[in-house]
C-alpha cells in the first residue's frame, strides 16, 4: 500500500502515522515579541477526512482550550484516519490579556474572511481561515458565554443546512439551537468555502465547568466517530435524542438593581413563571423577572448586578416541557456517571 501524503500546513509537512505542533506567525507586539497561532496536526497514516477544533476565537473563552487538551490525550486518536487539526487558541492577544478582544478592540469572529493586508484582527483572520478552515472537510468551533454569563451546553447551527443538524443531533448535547449566521463570522467565510462548521457553546467566560469540557470533549469523539476516522471503543452514544430549538429570546430586566435567580441554565420553566427578583439596594422595590413563554434555559447572566434592559434570561422554545425535563436529566446523570479518558488519567 502506497504511503500517505504529508500534511502541508505553514512551511511545515507533517509526515502520515505522525502529529507535530505546528506555529503559524501571526504579528510582532510592539514590544518585539513574536506572536504564533499554534496548531497540533495529528496526520493518521489512513486516508481520511480532514477536520479541524478550534477554540479562543474570543480570548476569554477558555472552556474550548480544555475541551482540546482533553481531545489531544485521548487514546482513539492512536488510530486516527485521516487528519485532526486543533487549535486551542486562536486569539492568543486575547487570551493573554483575558479579553474577548484583540488589541485593536475588534471582535474576530466579525472580521471574517479577513485580509492579508488589513487591521491585526483582519490579518489573524485571513490566516485561520487559509491556513485552517478551507483545508478541512468538517470544522467545529468551540465556544462559551460571554463574561458574566453561563450557557448550557448546546450546539447551533444554521436552519438552512440540514446536514450540520444531522451531525449536531450525533454531537449529543442536550440543546440543538437553529440560529441564523451573523455577517463576518467564521461560519459564514466556511460555509462561503464548502466547509460545514459546528458551534459548540457552553459554560462561562473565563472559568472551567466540568459538565461543559465533558460534554464537548465527548462530542466530538462522536463525530470523529461518525467520521470514520476513530473506533467506536470508549465513544458513547447520547441517552436521549438532543432537543431541536427552533427559536429563543432574552428575558430582559425591568429595572436596574441586584438580580436575585431562582432558575439556573438547564431549568425548563413555564410561561408566567417568576425566574427571579430585582430589587433596589434598599430593598424597597422588588420587581419580579417573569417567563413570557415556556421553554428551557440555555444561557443566563451570573451577575448579581444588573441595569434596566440587561439580558437576564435565554430562553429556547420546545415542544413538550416534560420531554425536555427527561431529556436533560438524562444527559446530566451520563455526564456523572461515565468516566471520560484523556492522555493516561480517568476521571
Amino acid at each position: 500500500m502506497a504511503r500517505r501524503a504529508d500534511f502541508e500546513i505553514g512551511t511545515e509537512r507533517i509526515a502520515a502515522g505522525t502529529r507535530r505542533t505546528v506555529d503559524l506567525p501571526v504579528s510582532v507586539l510592539s514590544d518585539h515579541t513574536p506572536v504564533t497561532m499554534s496548531a497540533h496536526v495529528v496526520h493518521g497514516r489512513r486516508a481520511g477526512p480532514v477536520v479541524f477544533v478550534s477554540a479562543g476565537i474570543h480570548g476569554d473563552e477558555i472552556i474550548g482550550i480544555e475541551i482540546v487538551r482533553r481531545l489531544l490525550g485521548h487514546s482513539a486518536l492512536r488510530s486516527l484516519r485521516g487528519t485532526l487539526v486543533a487549535v486551542p487558541i486562536v486569539n492568543a492577544f486575547g487570551f493573554l490579556n483575558h479579553s474577548r478582544y484583540l488589541p485593536d478592540r475588534r471582535d474576530l469572529n466579525r472580521c471574517f474572511p479577513g485580509s492579508r493586508s488589513g487591521s491585526l484582527a483582519s490579518r489573524l483572520a485571513h490566516l485561520f481561515l487559509n491556513e485552517i478552515v478551507v483545508r478541512a472537510d468538517l470544522g467545529i468551533d468551540l465556544h462559551s458565554a460571554a463574561v458574566h454569563r453561563s450557557n448550557l451546553p448546546q450546539i447551533r447551527v444554521s436552519p438552512d443546512q440540514p446536514g450540520t443538524v444531522r451531525l449536531a443531533r450525533i454531537f449529543g448535547a442536550p440543546v440543538i439551537l437553529l440560529s441564523k449566521l451573523r455577517d463576518g463570522s467564521m461560519r459564514v467565510a466556511a460555509r462561503e468555502a464548502g466547509v460545514d462548521v459546528l458551534l459548540y457553546e457552553a459554560g462561562e467566560a473565563l472559568r472551567f465547568d466540568e459538565t461543559a469540557v465533558r460534554a464537548g470533549t465527548v462530542g466530538i469523539l462522536r463525530i470523529l466517530h461518525s467520521q470514520g476516522m476513530i473506533p467506536a471503543k470508549g465513544v458513547s452514544q447520547p441517552r436521549r435524542r438532543p432537543l431541536l430549538c427552533r427559536s429563543s429570546h432574552w428575558v430582559r430586566a425591568a429595572q436596574g438593581g441586584l438580580l436575585r435567580s431562582f432558575r439556573s441554565e438547564g431549568d425548563v420553566v413555564k410561561e408566567g413563571e417568576t425566574l427571579a427578583i430585582v430589587s433596589d439596594p434598599f430593598g424597597q422595590t422588588q420587581v419580579p423577572v417573569v417567563a413570557h413563554t415556556g421553554g428551557i434555559i440555555v444561557g443566563r447572566t451570573v451577575f448579581p448586578s444588573v441595569n434596566e434592559g440587561d439580558a437576564l434570561f435565554h430562553i429556547a422554545g420546545i415542544a413538550s416541557l416534560d420531554r425536555a425535563e427527561t431529556t436533560i436529566e438524562a444527559f446530566a446523570s451520563q455526564w456523572e456517571e461515565e468516566p471520560l479518558e484523556y492522555g493516561d488519567e480517568i476521571i
